[in-house]
């Protein structure tokens, strides 16, 4: 994740915060959980930490490069960040092997839903587009 990636998060996080604070609950505060556009590439549990208390919805796909399934969930991975308010995040098993472990990651790919800041839902193996649109909109409603 880069530094302006985090700095868009944090900026995000402090407006729903505030706006909370106000008590406007506005429609400020719904848009600045919407997820981004483009998966998040995720590099250790703070930054995990960081992306599952900035949106409502996070679905994090635990991967490695040398996997083949983890190849042929990639474009359904980056449809899902395109066409769902939740934000989708990428974590690299072999570069987070702590990380993956605390969420007992034993095979990849692995997903893990988290909504409200909580883990949810774990799904291991190659999932269709429909069925994980139809698990992140259950959870975003």
């Amino acid at each position: 994740m880069s530094d302006d990636e985090l700095t868009d998060i944090r900026k995000q996080k402090r407006e729903q915060l505030e706006s909370k604070l106000r008590g406007d609950g506005g429609s400020e505060a719904k848009e600045a959980a919407a997820g981004p556009a483009e998966p998040i590439h995720i590099d250790g549990a703070d930054e995990l930490d960081d992306a599952v208390a900035s949106y409502d919805v996070v679905l994090v796909d635990f991967y490695a490069d040398w996997c083949g399934p983890c190849k042929m969930l990639e474009p359904t991975v980056k449809k899902l960040a395109e066409n769902t308010d939740a934000a989708v995040a990428k974590v690299d098993v072999d570069a987070n092997q702590e990380l993956a472990a605390q969420y007992q990651v034993r095979g990849v790919p692995t997903m893990v839903l988290f909504a409200d800041g909580e883990a949810v839902e774990q799904l291991v193996g190659v999932r269709g587009y429909d069925d994980l649109k139809n698990l992140v909109e259950a959870h975003l409603a």
